[in-house]
């Protein structure tokens, strides 16, 4: 009630709160005492000569409910947020309580999760229920995207599971990459080498080590080597993966790779730094290292 956009509508509220309470009031007492039409016959209609409407109040005890229900509204909006922007004597909000008892949590498992941050990984991957642990944030942080067993989906997010990891497999690593989060571009190189070059390159690059004197060696050596090296391992810190073994992100059929050469390739992972806390990421890590 303390967010309300404008005065107006605080004021709104206020009045019809005041009015509605108001109309209570009124009705326990025009219902309890209002005079009794039994004083006044005359201004009591009667059918069928012995038929009167009768005008007798209703059960005591129906007041006193009321008159509770009435006491307890006027203490309740005095006391928390009710009128308006009025925000209460108790100064009561619920984000105040949901921010108390985040506290509350933080504070009861802070040990526990100190513990696990400095842990060893050894130590972590030979406990079960840590190893579960990670296991839930992982389905719920990382699956969306890396599939619930984490071997990767729609040729767009990577296999996990295996060692060859874009921007290195260590520990050390895959904290870099969870906590920082990685940006990856593949330049498009069809403006720039022409259609049969790419080709060749593309050729050279799926047939790496059978190929010597292959019309793409050159152009790759010329082009590609900054990157990927000449043995074409790749470099972690670039992010330029290894084109020798059989692992491709994007597919390592002939066409898949002339289309990553011709148009690039570009992809993100977000960085989980301000999502995650140590333990977390420490029991993420203690999942994927190998």
């Amino acid at each position: 009630m303390a967010d309300l956009p404008t005065g107006f509508w605080s004021g709104w509220i206020i009045v019809l709160t005041c009015v509605s309470l108001a109309t209570l009031f009124w009705i326990i007492l025009s219902v309890y005492f209002a005079p009794n039409a039994s004083e006044h016959p005359e201004a009591e209609p009667v059918w069928d000569n012995d038929l009167r409407e009768g005008s007798n109040a209703p059960p005591l005890w129906w007041f006193w409910m009321l008159l509770a229900a009435l006491v307890f509204s006027l203490v309740y909006l005095m006391l928390y947020p009710g009128l308006g922007s009025y925000k209460g004597l108790l100064n009561w909000s619920q984000g105040s309580r949901i921010v108390e008892s985040y506290a509350n949590f933080e504070e009861s498992f802070q040990g526990a999760r100190a513990e696990v941050a400095n842990a060893d990984l050894s130590d972590i991957q030979n406990d079960l229920g840590l190893m579960q642990t990670a296991e839930r944030i992982f389905k719920r942080e990382c699956s969306a995207c890396h599939g619930p067993d984490g071997r990767g989906q729609a040729s767009l997010f990577p296999n996990l599971m295996d060692i060859d990891w874009q921007w290195g497999s260590s520990a050390e690593q895959i904290e870099l990459t969870i906590r920082g989060g990685r940006v990856a571009n593949m330049l498009a190189w069809q403006s720039i080498l022409g259609d049969e070059n790419v080709n060749q390159v593309a050729d050279y690059v799926t047939k790496f080590g059978e190929a010597d004197g292959h019309p793409g060696q050159a152009i790759y050596q010329q082009n590609c080597v900054a990157c990927h090296g000449l043995d074409g391992v790749g470099n972690p810190l670039l992010g330029a993966p290894n084109l020798t073994d059989n692992i491709w992100l994007y597919g390592g059929d002939l066409e898949s790779v002339t289309q990553t050469i011709a148009a690039g390739r570009s992809g993100v992972m977000p960085s989980f730094a301000n999502r995650l806390d140590d333990a977390q990421i420490k029991l993420l890590v203690a999942m994927l290292a190998r």
